[in-house]
């Protein structure tokens, strides 16, 4: 498939058959269909917290503004040093044995998420797994590209994530997450890894022990970013993992406001959770979100185009982003607020 060729529907329609039985790429991905398929796309349990994404998301309004100079919005962000093309980064996606049945190989999904963000200037986040490859072929991939990307570790006991920071430091990672979401998830706990709830002394020093930026992935109450801000934390990222390890929490767009409240312009705050859309993405800029994160999209774009769809699936969600920019009067995602929103 050729670049001149290539359109999100063709990516979609490639993934869809590379997927089957996986992922049905629904016309609307509102997590319905998938509903409790975990391991795989889908949410846990009843799939209501992943549901609870999609809709969240869905409810939010912009107001339409056509008498305004905002012609030509600037896309650009700057996040831990480095500028990026658009506000938009991947998400960690990982486990391509245990979530994709093995349909792709961990490095050839991780090398393609990490090769297409850097072609669209911005940056992938590789995860983290049972599997001691998952972390390994994010840091290979990084290294690959530079060093462009944000490893995402497990909360795993601290002297293992202190370990595994070493690495990627050494990969010249731009930054290092830790997805504190992933504290109960049974995949890990049925493989024997030891993860769990990080207490804040823990997180303080692990913080202070390295050089890189350290992102708090999972934080959902104004409370906790808090916490994660004194305990040293450069960013966090607003997250209920994809609605994939605790049932009934509500949508990531209905928490953002208050925790923008309690940190915005403290801290990166970062969001996730149901982005589809250039348009979703500026909702989230405008709930409070300095940059947000995409993750089955950017899955589905690398099943179904490699590198090449994940650049495609970057430079879609870049025009509508303008486009919408454009007609709510909004001249760049600093200047997103609640103005925009109905």
């Amino acid at each position: 498939m050729t670049g001149a060729a290539m359109g999100w529907e063709e990516v979609r329609s490639a993934a869809r058959e590379k997927l089957l039985g996986v992922c049905s790429l629904c016309r609307v991905c509102d997590g319905r269909v998938c509903a409790g398929q975990v391991p795989g796309m889908g949410g846990v349990g009843t799939g209501t917290s992943a549901i609870n994404n999609y809709e969240a998301l869905r409810a939010i309004k912009l107001n339409l503004r056509t008498l305004h100079a905002a012609t030509e919005p600037e896309l650009s962000v700057t996040l831990f040093g480095k500028t990026l093309a658009l506000p938009v980064l991947g998400a960690p996606v990982a486990g391509a044995k245990v979530n994709f049945q093995g349909r792709i190989l961990e490095w050839e999904f991780t090398l393609a998420q990490v090769q297409g963000a850097r072609e669209a200037g911005t940056l992938a986040c590789t995860g983290d797994g049972a599997e001691p490859e998952e972390y390994a072929m994010g840091l290979k991939a990084l290294q690959a590209v530079g060093g462009r990307g944000i490893p995402v570790i497990k909360p795993r006991p601290a002297e293992e994530i202190l370990r595994r920071i070493r690495l990627a430091e050494d990969a010249g990672a731009v930054a290092v997450g830790i997805d504190v979401d992933a504290a109960g998830l049974m995949s890990m706990r049925r493989a024997g890894v030891a993860v769990g709830p990080l207490a804040p002394d823990v997180l303080t020093r692990i913080c202070s022990a390295t050089r890189l930026s350290v992102i708090v992935k999972g934080v959902m109450t104004a409370d906790e970013a808090r916490l994660a801000y004194e305990c040293g934390a450069a960013g966090i990222v607003v997250s209920n993992h994809g609605g994939r390890v605790l049932d009934y929490t509500p949508g990531t767009a209905e928490v953002l406001p208050s925790v923008a409240a309690e940190v915005k312009g403290k801290l990166t705050l970062l969001a996730d959770g149901g982005v589809r859309s250039g348009v979703d993405v500026l909702k989230f800029l405008a709930l409070g979100a300095d940059a947000v994160l995409v993750g089955r999209p950017a899955a589905w774009a690398a099943f179904g185009g490699g590198a090449e769809g994940v650049r495609f699936l970057y430079r879609k969600l870049a025009e509508e982003l303008r486009a919408a920019m454009i007609l709510t009067g909004c001249p760049s995602p600093a200047a997103a607020g609640p103005a925009l929103l109905a």
